[in-house]
């Protein structure tokens, strides 16, 4: 894809958020993105086909056996078949439901139970229920007006003694940016560790189509 057509596909992914956003609907673009795809990868800015490096990464110096994962905005599933693929136990869910249909044609034979769900409305018998969940690239890509609220929504998901990654852009000061994606804040990171977490560590990654933006994975620990 040239610059002209990513140009044009970011401002699309912009266009449709505001849309939204005007509706008190934070998250119905997302499906319309997978729906307008029509099964072309290129038009899914963040679809990879492949799992993360960074994650890959740090799976060669952790043992995930049997842990009970979730992988939070699963996308095209690529992260959560690796963490399947290490023994995990693993959910995976997504707001949109192309995206879900779309990871079990994928991979049928998966041991993922991939599933249709709100971020912000999920069952209560899922807190503190995980001993490990992956959120890349969700936090960011939801408005700043609701960061708090999916924040805690994320931290009440993990057991006690359990692990969060999260993958993101970071922003240098508490400016309101422009976005989607709205990169994160030290002061918005900073309520994880209200909530009970410790940072255990901090791997900053680039990406290739956006070399100068800072992009982390922070590895916490649920300490209460």
């Amino acid at each position: 894809m040239n610059d002209q057509d990513l140009s044009q596909l970011r401002q699309k992914v912009q266009d449709l958020s505001l849309e939204y956003q005007q509706k008190d609907d934070f998250t119905g673009w997302f499906d319309v993105i997978y729906q307008d795809s029509s099964g072309n990868t290129d038009q899914i800015p963040w679809a990879k086909m492949s799992p993360h490096p960074t994650l890959e990464n740090w799976l060669k110096s952790h043992d995930i056996t049997n842990k009970k994962a979730l992988v939070i905005g699963c996308g095209l599933g690529d992260d959560a078949e690796i963490l399947a693929n290490q023994s995990a136990i693993v959910t995976a869910f997504d707001i949109a439901p192309t995206a879900i249909e779309w990871c079990k044609k994928r991979f049928p034979n998966s041991s993922v139970n991939y599933l249709v769900a709100d971020l912000l409305a999920l069952d209560s018998s899922w807190q503190n229920s995980f001993d490990l969940i992956f959120e890349s690239k969700t936090i960011q890509a939801l408005p700043l007006t609701i960061r708090n609220q999916v924040i805690a929504a994320i931290a009440f998901l993990i057991k006690p003694g359990g692990t969060l990654l999260i993958m993101t852009r970071i922003r240098a000061t508490e400016d309101i940016p422009e976005g989607p994606p709205w990169p994160v804040s030290a002061l918005e990171l900073s309520q994880f560790h209200q909530l009970g977490y410790e940072e255990i560590s901090r791997t900053p990654y680039h990406d290739l189509n956006n070399p100068s933006v800072e992009q982390v994975l922070i590895e916490y620990k649920r300490i209460s």
